[in-house]
């Protein structure tokens, strides 16, 4: 009876109100131990098991109906359905207005479609519920690149860098990267 409710719910979109949504899960005292281990991994191996847990809980949903959603539209952003992420993550923003991946997942679906801006302001929201947001700390500085605003990217990166030196964009900021550091190209 509980999955014919939430089939309902899946297939009624805007039936939900964001009163509806529990409050998100507090996971920022995760997150600060996950950046400490992070920072301290020895390896690239060691650091990417460490990103996958930071990624579990960006990734954990209010509730069952937003977690469905979420994981839809991420399906959907996989097979390259942007269109059809976008439904969906408008439709998880609208529900639960206060929960950070939202915002950060329909900023990668933007960002795919080269809507920057679009992106850029979802990056923005989500940075404001969720600081540590690695993810969409690197996302806005690359969203900063597609917007030609490399000196801004730069700064992003780097703030981003400082809490995860292993993100895989950290190239962007070495030698002979797009974002290298001004003045040392000599």
């Amino acid at each position: 009876m509980r999955h014919l409710a939430l089939a309902c719910f899946l297939l009624a979109p805007g039936a939900a109100l964001a009163s509806d949504c529990p409050t998100a899960p507090d996971h920022s005292e995760r997150i600060a131990h996950l950046i400490e281990d992070i920072r301290a991994a020895p390896n690239e191996m060691q650091a990417r098991t460490i990103s996958n847990r930071m990624w579990e809980i960006w990734a954990d949903a209010p509730d069952e109906a937003a977690q469905a959603i979420l994981d839809n539209g991420m399906s959907r952003r996989r097979a390259w359905d942007l269109l059809g992420a976008l439904s969906e993550f408008d439709r998880l923003v609208a529900y639960c207005p206060d929960y950070a991946e939202g915002y950060n997942q329909r900023a990668f679906a933007n960002f795919l479609r080269q809507d920057f801006a679009a992106a850029l302001i979802d990056l923005d929201r989500a940075l404001a519920l969720s600081p540590n947001h690695v993810a969409a700390m690197s996302g806005r500085a690359l969203t900063l690149m597609g917007l030609g605003r490399i000196d801004e990217a730069r700064s992003v990166l780097n703030q981003a860098l400082e809490l995860n030196p292993w993100l895989p964009e950290r190239g962007l900021v070495a030698p002979g990267g797009p974002l290298e550091p001004k003045g040392k190209d000599i």
